[in-house]
């Protein structure tokens, strides 16, 4: 299974309204084919009231297993319903990579 699909499996007790998972890493300087950058815009109502580090805890918690082993980077974009229609009901675009990898920084 692709870890996209499990990230989205996962992300359903949640209750979203809306999900987006966008595997992101041929933006990055890794392997073709990699899956290990990701951008996950979730909608759900679960978020009412708390605080953005508290969203994106309750989502770390849920992708606990794939952080600790195939997730490097991940990007979070959690709001409630009334959070997204606010913003026009779309994802927020990423910025380009700057790219570089551990040996150019040493």
């Amino acid at each position: 299974m692709l870890i996209k699909d499990t990230i989205e499996r996962k992300l359903q007790i949640l209750q979203h309204e809306f999900l987006e998972v966008i595997n992101e890493s041929d933006n990055h300087n890794v392997p073709p084919g990699s899956e290990s950058h990701f951008k996950v815009t979730v909608v759900s109502n679960a978020f009412q009231g708390k605080m953005l580090i508290a969203r994106h805890r309750m989502v770390n918690e849920i992708l606990a297993d794939e952080l600790a082993h195939s997730i490097h980077a991940l990007v979070l974009h959690t709001m409630t319903m009334e959070e997204w229609f606010k913003k026009g009901g779309k994802p927020h675009e990423s910025p380009p990579c700057l790219g570089g990898s551990a040996s150019e920084n040493t």
